[in-house]
C-alpha cells in the first residue's frame, strides 16, 4: 500500500461515528451547488452535467477528508457517467483493471430514480436511512455511497456495503444509517397505475392494436403478446415480445357480471 493510499486508509477508519460535522458540511456542498453549477439551480433539479458529480467529488473530499481520496488516486483516472437506464440500482462505483495492469474508476449515477421521484404526492424517499427532502439531497447521499466504495477500493482494493467496515465508516463519515436506498422507482410508478407484471394491457403497434401481458416494467414496459410465431414460455404458450414506453399503454379493464 502506498503512502497516500495508506494515509486514506487510516482517515477511513478514525472518524468516529456520530460526528456533528457531517449534515453541517452537506448542507454547504447543497448551498455551493446551487450556487456554483451551470445546470443544477434548484433543489428539485431537471438538468445535470457530469460536471456536476466531479463538483460532488472535489467537494466531499475538501471537505470531509482533506484531499486524501483524490490523492490516493495518484495516476489512476476517475471519471463519472451519468446512467439513464439504471432504474433499479442508484449508483455503481466501478474498478477497471486494463490488460497492462493499469486502473481506473467510474463512478454511475442512475438519473432515473432521481428524476421519477419527488412528486407533490409521492412517498417519503429515504436514501442511505436518511430522509430526504429534495432532489439534490437524493443526489449527495447516493453520491455519499458510492464515495465510499471508491475510498474502499483505493484502500483495500475491494468495498462491499452489506460489510461491518463499510458501514462503520458510512456512518462516521456521513452519519448513514443503511446502506440502502428507497428512492421511487420506475416500476413502483408504473405499478400505481396499474401497470404491474401479469396486468392485461393493449397498445398500438405499427398502426395495429395488440393485446398483451405486462412481464417486466423497466424503463419501458416488456408486454408478452400470444402469437404462434412466437418463443415458448414456461406456461407452455408462444408469445412475440414488446417493449412499449408506459406512455403507450392503456390496461384493459377485467369483465363484470
Amino acid at each position: 500500500m502506498t503512502p497516500a493510499k495508506q494515509n486514506l486508509a487510516e482517515a477511513l477508519l478514525s472518524v468516529e461515528p456520530g460526528s456533528m460535522l457531517s449534515p453541517q458540511q452537506a448542507r454547504q456542498i447543497h448551498a455551493d451547488m446551487l450556487a456554483q453549477s451551470t445546470h443544477i439551480r434548484q433543489p428539485h433539479f431537471r438538468n445535470i452535467h457530469i460536471n456536476d458529480l466531479q463538483f460532488l467529488f472535489n467537494a466531499y473530499d475538501t471537505h470531509f477528508l482533506n484531499g486524501r481520496c483524490g490523492q490516493a488516486l495518484e495516476s489512476a483516472p476517475l471519471t463519472f457517467r451519468l446512467a439513464k437506464r439504471m432504474t433499479k440500482t442508484a449508483g455503481t462505483t466501478t474498478r477497471f483493471r486494463a490488460r497492462d495492469g493499469r486502473v481506473r474508476y467510474e463512478i454511475a449515477i442512475a438519473t432515473s430514480l432521481l428524476f421519477d421521484g419527488f412528486g407533490p404526492a409521492d412517498r417519503e424517499v429515504t436514501v442511505c436511512g436518511l430522509p430526504v427532502a429534495d432532489r439534490l439531497e437524493a443526489l449527495q447521499r447516493v453520491f455519499e455511497h458510492e464515495f465510499i466504495h471508491l475510498c474502499e477500493n483505493l484502500s483495500w482494493g475491494d468495498s462491499n456495503c452489506s460489510e461491518g467496515r463499510f458501514q462503520l465508516i458510512a456512518t462516521g463519515l456521513f452519519g448513514h444509517k443503511s446502506h440502502k436506498h428507497a428512492l421511487i422507482t420506475r416500476g413502483e410508478r408504473a405499478a400505481e397505475i396499474g401497470f404491474r407484471p401479469g396486468a392485461r394491457v393493449t397498445f398500438l403497434h405499427e398502426g395495429q392494436r395488440l393485446v398483451g401481458v405486462v412481464n417486466r416494467v423497466t424503463k419501458r414496459a416488456t408486454v408478452l403478446v400470444e402469437n404462434s410465431s412466437g418463443r415458448r414460455f414456461s406456461d407452455g404458450r408462444y408469445y412475440l415480445t414488446y417493449y412499449v414506453p408506459l406512455r403507450g399503454l392503456s390496461l384493459m379493464q377485467a369483465a363484470t357480471a
